[in-house]
This record gives structure tokens, sequence and C-alpha cells, in this order.
């Protein structure tokens, strides 16, 4: 449920040079886990998809952006201060975990790039007992954001411009080296080359269509 657009920004919290979270009123905005919303600033025709961060029994809404240097909304979304306004449309999509297969019991194998760990951090915030497997792709360690949400046990940093991650290497390496249990339901967000790399590779390890889903960031 949506009441209004304009929602008041109450913080900013820097989680590398290029990367924030922005923490805004919810103002009862009702979501599910993995959705997000259409958001820029409130003087600004200029709005951009961003998935939400937050779990969905939180207080406030949270979002995580990376600037882009030739962004028109990251660059000018950071140079906000606390009390200003955004203009939020959502919540907005369907890329979220099935009822079912959570009552049930299913596994699940999140796998991610950059920024695209939001969607999967408001689900695991979410929804308690969830049986997940997360695997994070980034450049750097640094870029490993919060990841002291996550149960170490399921959680797997896979770095490409250094070796203090978890794993040496992209997430589709790291796929490509390891079995998964056939009866895993599969997510990707980020980047879409690393998204169809993963399908393809999985697919190939004999899952069904039926069991991977993907939300992609061009």
């Amino acid at each position: 449920m949506q009441l209004n657009n304009y929602h008041q920004l109450l913080g900013i919290r820097n989680l590398t040079d290029s990367t924030y979270i922005l923490e805004v009123e919810r103002k009862a905005m009702d979501f599910e886990p993995g959705q997000h919303v259409l958001m820029g600033r409130a003087d600004s025709i200029h709005k951009r998809e961003y998935s939400i961060y937050s779990g969905n029994r939180d207080e406030n809404l949270e979002l995580l952006i990376k600037e882009i240097t030739d962004g028109l909304v990251s660059k000018n979304l950071k140079k906000l201060v606390p009390g200003d306004e955004l203009e939020i449309e959502g919540p907005l999509g369907f890329f979220g975990l099935e009822e079912d297969a959570v009552r049930q019991g299913k596994k699940f194998l999140f796998v991610a790039s950059g920024t695209g760990i939001a969607p999967f951090h408001s689900m695991v915030k979410s929804i308690d007992g969830l049986d997940y497997t997360l695997l994070h792709g980034v450049r750097y360690t640094e870029e490993a954001y919060e990841k002291d949400t996550y149960d170490p046990d399921r959680y797997m940093l896979c770095t490409t411009g250094d070796k203090k991650g978890d794993f040496h290497g992209r997430v589709t390496d790291y796929i490509r080296q390891h079995d998964f249990d056939k009866d895993t339901i599969c997510y990707f967000c980020g980047n879409f080359n690393m998204i169809r790399e993963a399908m393809d590779l999985l697919s190939k390890k004999g899952f069904p269509s039926e069991q991977l889903h993907a939300e992609v960031y061009f």
C-alpha cells in the first residue's frame, strides 16, 4: 500500500566511497521482500528503480545505492541531507519468494553481483529460518555490504580484485566449480552478463527453468 509519493530522508549511511544507504520514512508502505521502488529527488523529474534493502518488519525504508559516474539520479541522491524529500513510487515488481516454497522449508540459492544483493538482504531480514546460500560477487572485499547481516555459514563472498574474500573469482566461477542440491530454488540479481552465465551454468547442471528466477540490473 502506497499512501503518497513523498518521503522524508532520515539519514545516509556510507558503506564505501561510492556506495551508500538511504534511510527514508516508510509511511506504512507494505512491500514483499524482493520488490523495488521508483525513486528520485522530490525536486527532479529523474527517477530510477532501486530494490528495497530493508526488511518488511523494519520501521523505516532503506535503499542500497551505488553512485554512477554519469548517473543523473545516484549522484544527486548522495547530495541530499536529512529532512530533504524524495519522491517514491511503489512498491513494484514480482521478484519474491513463493510462500509455499518458504513454508515447505525449500533451499534457496541467492546469486548477486554488487548492489544486486539488496533484495536478498530484504529477504533474509524479513523471513525467519530461511534455508539459503548467498553468493555475492564484487571486486574488492570492502564491497561486502554489511555482511554481518548474514549467517557466515550461508554467505560466500567472491572477489576478483583481491584475495581477501571467501573465494577468489567470479560467482560464476564458484558455480562452475561446485554442485548444488537439485531441489534448490535459485534467484539472481545484478549484472545482466553474470545472470545469463549463471543461469546457463545451472541449467547445464540440471536445474529446470522454473527453478531459476532473475532480476536484471543493466
